[in-house]
């Protein structure tokens, strides 16, 4: 084994490690809204902060965070030794972790989901650097698909164990296996990556933001956000929460099962769709994949009905009953999952291709971040309005007219910019 690829598996080891720290607390969402009683905060005992908000801050505390430290973090992968940077980052994440253990009401709790939330982004930004500093024009997405499938292997097994050790357990050996996996990645990074001899000066955020390829991508991605970050933690909370809320009511185990089957779809399909985007360009499978995906979201609410009409078993071994609406639920999930593999890395292997053209791979990223940000902020605050207020189903409805939006808006520029043939060109 090369010098090379041993950094390779080193930084599939950190994306394995940020996967399953992300997934789980995803998965356990519901049990936190239910254990920490969204409904009783109160400031300073003058007034009550509605449910709502407190539900969608319980995300939007973690992506507010998100976006505070793209910027500063990405200069400094740019400026400094990103492998430095990423170690940093990781033992953060260690600290993290560890402080859910005591998380004991919602403040806290969204307090040390914004701390997760830095060394998420670090962790994040500096591994998919360095993959696509690494790799060759050609073999780009493919490596960014192998990346992200081992956080998707990652988010498989963390979504099955947090579900069978919460029923169990509880929260605290949860977090004790994810400290643990962070600091193996923590050691493992600062053991095997060579030095990074890139050093960007000045501020390549200015150059890369008027990159006509960069504003083109970002009328779909700033919409997309929306759409993505809606359906993909509203899947988890609707399997979940009470049916009075609107969910269907089931046990942790068989919520993770919702959350798999995106992931392993995603993980499975992810290196050979990254490989077909190197072979045929990046801008048809960011199409393609978004708008199967604003689809898709448009049938969840419908699970039940699914389920009903086509007379679908309502139990289950080991996971006791259920209803008929879980098996469409879940196919419905890994479908978002196919779809999201098409796009997902030929859109980062599109950022990583301008962003080493022009010296400024993380900058590049930090910006594909920051598109993503005002979306993943705003999207938790609707979701959780739209939950309380309208009904769960308009989740969905508005995340998938969304997602459809983000890519008719896409075609449209692209076409206009570049020309009709753009979206095979790319």
């Amino acid at each position: 084994m090369n010098r090379n690829s041993i950094q390779f598996y080193a930084l599939y080891l950190t994306r394995f490690a940020g996967g399953y720290g992300f997934i789980t607390l995803i998965t356990l969402l519901s049990d936190y809204i239910d254990a920490l009683d969204p409904t009783s905060v109160s400031v300073f005992g003058l007034f009550t902060v509605g449910a709502g908000f407190i539900v969608g801050m319980y995300t939007t505390g973690f992506t507010a965070a998100q976006t505070i430290a793209v910027v500063p973090l990405a200069w400094a992968g740019d400026r400094f030794d990103k492998g430095d940077v990423l170690v940093g980052v990781l033992a953060l994440g260690t600290v993290a972790y560890a402080l859910f253990v005591p998380v004991d009401s919602s403040l806290s709790f969204i307090g040390v989901r914004a701390l997760q939330g830095v060394a998420v982004t670090g962790a994040g930004l500096m591994s998919l650097s360095l993959v696509g500093e690494l790799s060759a024009v050609g073999s780009r997405a493919n490596n960014i698909g192998k990346a992200n499938a081992s956080a998707f292997a990652a988010s498989i097994l963390g979504s099955l164990l947090a579900g069978a050790l919460y029923d169990t357990f509880g929260f605290t050996p949860i977090f004790a296996i994810i400290v643990v996996l962070m600091a193996i990645a923590t050691v493992t990074c600062w053991l095997f990556l060579d030095d990074d001899d890139t050093r960007v000066r000045g501020f390549p955020f200015t150059d890369l933001a008027l990159n006509r390829r960069i504003l083109t991508i970002a009328t779909f991605r700033a919409q997309y956000a929306v759409a993505v970050t809606l359906v993909r933690t509203w899947v988890p909370i609707y399997a979940g929460v009470s049916a009075a809320t609107g969910g269907l009511a089931y046990a942790s185990l068989a919520v993770s099962f919702t959350v798999v089957a995106e992931k392993f779809t995603n993980m499975l399909c992810q290196p050979r769709t990254g490989a077909l985007s190197d072979r045929y360009g990046r801008a048809l499978f960011v199409f393609v994949g978004g708008g199967v995906y604003g689809l898709v979201a448009l049938a969840v609410p419908f699970s039940p009905a699914i389920g009903t009409a086509l007379a679908l078993p309502a139990a289950f071994p080991i996971l006791g009953p259920l209803s008929p609406a879980f098996l469409p639920l879940v196919g419905l999930s890994g479908l978002l999952g196919v779809a999201d593999s098409f796009r997902e890395p030929a859109s980062m292997a599109l950022f990583a291709d301008e962003g080493t053209d022009s010296g400024g791979v993380a900058s590049s990223f930090g910006i594909r971040e920051l598109l993503w940000r005002p979306g993943s902020v705003v999207g938790p605050l609707l979701g959780g309005w739209l939950m309380y207020e309208v009904g769960m189903e308009w989740v969905f409805f508005v995340g998938g007219a969304t997602a459809l939006t983000g890519v008719l808006t896409f075609l449209a520029v692209l076409v206009y910019d570049f020309g009709p043939g753009a979206l095979t060109e790319w």
